[in-house]
């Protein structure tokens, strides 16, 4: 392919040309994606219709935070604390909340010019190799069956707290059911689910933090507690050890923020909300998993033995051990409702991301072309039907034999995810490079990252380092062969699928003068819709009702 010199203009000077993923000099690059277009077709086309774009700036906003608040949160927290203690959680998910904004920074700026439905996946492509695209598109799916495999599991053995009239095989199955149902009703029906279930989740968590301050404070309970658990205890649980096995439990529970880019594609102005759900990202992650850590660490000594109550999801809830310590006696209730509907939650996100990802795997040729097709609402039914069938593993739990296999499978999730931020990464510093070799001014970006070139290049790093980090603690004395494997399979699989496409297709690295910076672009009017409620002045509640609930 010959190199292509673009000449030295603004990015929006053309607005029908890049709409119609043209380069200033007219040609149509290699990678344009006609299916996520904006223009409709008067013939449905299974294969290439375009996704709807039905996603409003209040469903983004809820979607960066709220679809993300899963079980893990409430629950696997407690395992993060008695591994790490107060203050090694604190330290681990401070440590990946910085690394997280610095990522959601590099994807925001991509994903707000070029919103396909791809997002990453397709940046991967295009800015450095379709063979990296390749691996990371397939290890990005696999790490949200796992996720969505392990809501059903949760479901079945949160609502058996209640009745055990029901195996819990019968209510994976009935949620199986229940979401794929619920998947299929198109785009503005999963935003307007995931709208209200993430409000009730926020509130019910800023309700929590409310009680925690009363509890610790002698308010509320029979004792004042303190910081007395930092003391004894103590606030680390293995000293470095602990806080290292807390990485990847981070990695985990901070997953799904970058589904952002994905729902770029079905947004209907992602100039003006996706931007905004970026920044109020770092704000979000600050208050609502940092200040869970945080008081969690203040309620309950580490090593309490209720944290790692195998039976209920609700037992070993920090949350619950904290309530019914003080005296609240429907803790019990109250928090398995809620784990319920934020299991609901990011079940309904985890098979939406899954899908799309899926899809666009197909329309690039990366996975079977059926998975591609749509129907006439814009649902990718064939995705959905795949991706729902692979979380079958989660029957694997109902044996406790074959349990220990879904457990590690559930493990790789977080090894996944530190991949995928490092390769974002990867592909915004390719991005930006490859303006620079076209001539072109970033400051026409309609989004910029804060903090870059800095920013992107330490989250890369630090990425790359927890990839290897988070299971050292397996060639500690004596070695384990089984946390070993657990620990880097994936990253050993990640390389082989790489290389193997890479031989099958003979794909090239990207030069940057041949880089496909303008298919999918999205233009714009001079001022945004919006913009003046993102910058005009706001009140002190504006201020906070916005970062809470946005």
């Amino acid at each position: 392919m010959a190199s292509t010199e673009y000449p030295n203009k603004n990015l929006f000077l053309d607005p029908a040309a890049a709409e119609a993923g043209q380069s200033p000099d007219g040609s149509k690059p290699h990678h344009g994606d006609d299916a996520f277009s904006s223009s409709s077709n008067s013939v449905h086309d299974a294969y290439s219709a375009p996704l709807h774009r039905k996603l409003k700036s209040r469903h983004l906003q809820m979607i960066a935070i709220g679809g993300i608040i899963g079980p893990g949160l409430l629950v696997s927290s407690g395992n993060a604390l008695h591994n790490g203690g107060p203050a090694g959680i604190l330290i681990s998910f401070s440590l990946v909340g910085i690394i997280v904004y610095n990522v959601m920074q590099s994807l925001g700026e991509m994903a707000t010019v070029i919103p396909v439905t791809g997002s990453f996946i397709e940046f991967a492509e295009r800015f450095v190799d379709e063979s990296l695209a390749f691996a990371l598109g397939w290890a990005y799916w696999y790490l949200w069956v796992t996720v969505l495999a392990n809501e059903y599991t949760a479901l079945g053995l949160v609502i058996g707290y209640w009745t055990d009239k029901i195996p819990l095989w019968g209510w994976i199955l009935i949620f199986w059911f229940f979401f794929l149902v619920l998947s299929n009703l198109g785009v503005l029906a999963y935003g307007e689910v995931e709208f209200w279930l993430s409000l009730i989740k926020v509130l019910a968590i800023i309700a929590f933090f409310i009680i925690a301050i009363c509890i610790s404070s002698g308010g509320i309970g029979p004792q004042t507690i303190g910081f007395k658990y930092w003391h004894n205890p103590g606030a680390f649980a293995d000293s470095i050890n602990g806080v290292a096995r807390t990485f990847v439990v981070a990695g985990t529970l901070y997953a799904g923020t970058e589904m952002v880019g994905i729902t770029a594609g079905e947004s209907a102005d992602p100039r003006v909300s996706v931007p905004r759900a970026i920044k109020q990202v770092f704000w979000r992650i600050l208050i609502f998993y940092v200040g869970m850590m945080f008081f969690i660490g203040i309620l309950i000594p580490y090593n309490d033995d209720r944290l790692l109550n195998k039976g209920s999801k609700t037992a070993s809830s920090p949350l619950t051990i904290a309530l019914t310590d003080a005296g609240i006696l429907p803790a019990a209730h109250l928090i398995n409702g809620l784990i319920v509907l934020s299991v609901i939650s990011a079940g309904n996100s985890s098979l939406y991301v899954a899908s799309r990802t899926i899809l666009a795997m197909a329309r690039s040729g990366k996975a079977p072309w059926f998975l591609g097709v749509t129907n006439r609402l814009g649902v990718p039914w064939a995705a959905i039907l795949f991706t729902n069938i692979f979380t079958a593993i989660s029957f694997l739990d109902v044996s406790s034999g074959a349990g220990r296999i879904f457990t590690a499978l559930i493990t790789l999730s977080g090894v996944a995810t530190f991949i995928t931020w490092a390769i974002i990464g990867i592909a915004h510093i390719r991005f930006r490079r490859a303006l620079a070799a076209q001539g072109q001014d970033p400051a026409t970006l309609p989004f910029r990252a804060a903090f870059y070139p800095w920013g992107t290049y330490a989250s890369v790093a630090a990425n790359i380092f927890l990839v290897f980090f988070q299971g050292y603690t397996a060639f500690l004395n004596p070695f384990s062969a089984s946390d070993f494997v657990i620990n880097y399979i994936l990253l050993a699989v990640f390389v082989l699928f790489v290389v193997g496409y890479k031989v099958w297709k003979k794909t090239k690295w990207v030069k940057l003068h041949e880089m496909d910076i303008w298919s999918g672009r999205r233009t714009y009017d001079d001022k945004p819709r919006g913009e003046d409620s993102i910058r005009g002045k706001k009140t002190w509640w504006t201020k906070v009702r916005d970062v809470v609930i946005g």
